[in-house]
């Protein structure tokens, strides 16, 4: 955890930006497997994490924002929990570790709620995001389910999201932790990236190595060669030879921040002619977004400049042709990049993406695109120093949806069909790195991790 100041702080900054009322923080509670008993590895809600620190189950929170009060609900441990379990600390010594003062049991929580609720005082929460959470908060303020997310406060998301979007020296640590575990499992991966293996030997050894120093993995492995696939969790392939991997993966460290790394490498340690061109374009959008990462800069901005790089790589290629910027701005590259080219990163993945991802990325000046590939972008608003944000271009040929739009002539003016039929079995690449926006510019977070073709093709035969 944190020292006390810096989870004090936070709620005080909290208590200035919105008037009124109580800010309900319901924690997370354990999850059964198969059966009540057997429960999936515990994660606490990641707001809950940022204002009150405590990563276990059976707590809730409350800031009352009229007294300037805050309240920490939740029980001290039974002997049956102690047989089981061990010693942990009471309640006492966990409100004084983030300077709470007023601590009550848990059933409390749902008491305070209702008295509040039933003289008129105004009771905000966040959007749920768990099914069983949705059915406490039901309980908590006597309503329907249905009837929950009336108690959602957009002032409460806005004031998180402004709070959370800059990440201090303490959080930038954390993360960087998190990096350096995910330099460990990327270099891993491709060491282990020879015909005869498969995904999920690749998969599983990844995992355990986030798992043996101290947090889970940040999200589950993506690891595939069916790379045009974005998000392919599935890992039954065998490994062969001259085809690539995509390995989308990182740790989380123990205080729950993210690392988020891509590299996408060749089967058998040796990029062929055809894969190296495609994997020094997506490199060279990867580097020239970096580049670009400044303060006041717009992250569609970069995400469009990414575009024109791939989009001016593909045209030289043979599988674009006409002019680069009308490429864009008609989307026709998005045959080959359909997502955004990164987001926000923190407590979350992807940062705050329980709150919604527009208050996140997007505010009153910027706005989500409904182009097709650019409507995936998460974060379009301008970058300011503490943002830590992905950069992930990269370039796919997925079958079904070049089928689709070559049957409907889309884009004919700029897409050389017959062309990328000779891609059709390529897969997919995408580069990514985690990004600390500073006051003068950017940092790359981390150990650096091998990306340029020499880098990975030395890492996989070292």
């Amino acid at each position: 955890m944190f020292s006390q100041e810096v989870y004090w702080q936070r709620r005080k900054q909290l208590h200035k930006l919105i008037k009124g009322g109580l800010l309900l923080f319901p924690g997370n509670e354990e999850s059964a497997m198969n059966y009540r008993a057997n429960t999936y590895h515990f994660r606490q809600d990641s707001t809950f994490l940022y204002f009150f620190g405590l990563n276990q189950p059976g707590l809730a929170a409350i800031c009352d924002l009229d007294s300037g009060e805050d309240i920490l609900y939740g029980d001290d441990l039974t002997i049956e929990d102690i047989v089981w379990e061990g010693e942990k600390p009471g309640m006492r010594e966990k409100a004084n570790s983030i300077g709470v003062e007023i601590i009550r049991g848990a059933s409390a929580f749902g008491n305070d709620v209702k008295a509040a609720i039933k003289s008129g005082r105004a009771v905000q929460i966040l959007p749920p995001y768990r099914g069983d959470g949705v059915i406490r908060l039901a309980e908590v303020f006597g309503s329907a389910v249905e009837k929950v997310n009336s108690f959602v406060s957009e002032d409460f998301i806005k004031a998180v999201v402004t709070l959370r979007s800059v990440k201090d020296q303490y959080e930038v640590k954390e993360i960087e932790k998190a990096v350096d575990v995910s330099y460990i499992m990327h270099t891993t991966a491709m060491k282990m990236g020879f015909p005869g293996n498969y995904e999920r030997e690749l998969a599983g050894a990844i995992e355990g190595i986030a798992l043996s120093h101290g947090g889970p993995v940040s999200f589950p492995v993506i690891l595939s060669m069916d790379g045009q696939i974005l998000h392919n969790h599935n890992h039954d392939n065998e490994l062969v030879e001259g085809r690539m991997v995509i390995t989308d993966a990182g740790a989380e460290s123990s205080m729950g921040y993210a690392g988020d790394i891509t590299r996408t490498f060749p089967v058998g340690g040796k990029f062929s002619t055809r894969q190296k061109d495609i994997y020094q374009i997506v490199l060279d959008a990867n580097m020239n977004a970096i580049k670009n990462c400044a303060p006041g800069v717009r992250n569609l901005d970069l995400h469009l400049g990414a575009s024109k790089v791939i989009a001016g790589g593909l045209k030289d290629l043979g599988l674009l042709k006409g002019n680069v910027d009308e490429i864009v701005a008609a989307g026709a590259h998005a045959l080959f990049f359909p997502h955004g080219l990164g987001h926000m990163m923190g407590l979350d993945v992807h940062d705050m993406e329980g709150l919604g991802e527009n208050y996140v990325g997007y505010n009153d000046t910027i706005k989500r695109s409904d182009q097709f590939g650019l409507a995936y972008l998460r974060l379009g608003r301008e970058l300011e120093p503490g943002f830590v944000i992905t950069i992930e271009p990269g370039i796919y040929f997925i079958p079904t949806l070049i089928d689709i739009w070559k049957k409907e002539n889309k884009h004919a003016a700029f897409i050389n069909y017959s062309k990328v039929e000779e891609y059709i079995d390529f897969g997919g690449v995408r580069i990514e790195d985690d990004i600390l926006i500073t006051d003068s510019g950017y940092k790359v977070l981390g150990t650096p991790i091998p990306k340029t073709v020499d880098e990975v093709e030395k890492t996989m035969n070292g």
